[in-house]
């Protein structure tokens, strides 16, 4: 199953840098490891925010809210998810 995902990221101004840079780390490290092994099909950042559209390839909407609450940034995000279906005139 194919999902569309906005994240939009709002770190509190007052989390201590040390702090915010830890979770980072651990984020690209979790976001890697995912695209790696294909359920995170493509990452685009949106310019000008501190934000991306995701789009993730997972077996049930059980597996993705389970991929997506493990995001260490999970705690700061607004998350939108649109499930996607193949387009009828689609080519691929």
């Amino acid at each position: 199953m194919l999902f569309l995902v906005r994240m939009d990221v709002n770190i509190p101004h007052d989390l201590p840098e040390a702090q915010a840079a830890d979770i980072k780390a651990r984020e690209k490290a979790y976001a890697q490891a995912l695209q790696h092994d294909g359920r995170w099909r493509h990452l685009w950042r949106v310019v000008g925010e501190y934000a991306n559209y995701s789009v993730f390839d997972v077996a049930s909407n059980d597996e993705l809210h389970t991929l997506l609450s493990g995001l260490p940034l999970f705690p700061y995000m607004k998350i939108h998810v649109t499930p996607l279906a193949q387009h009828p005139s689609a080519i691929a």
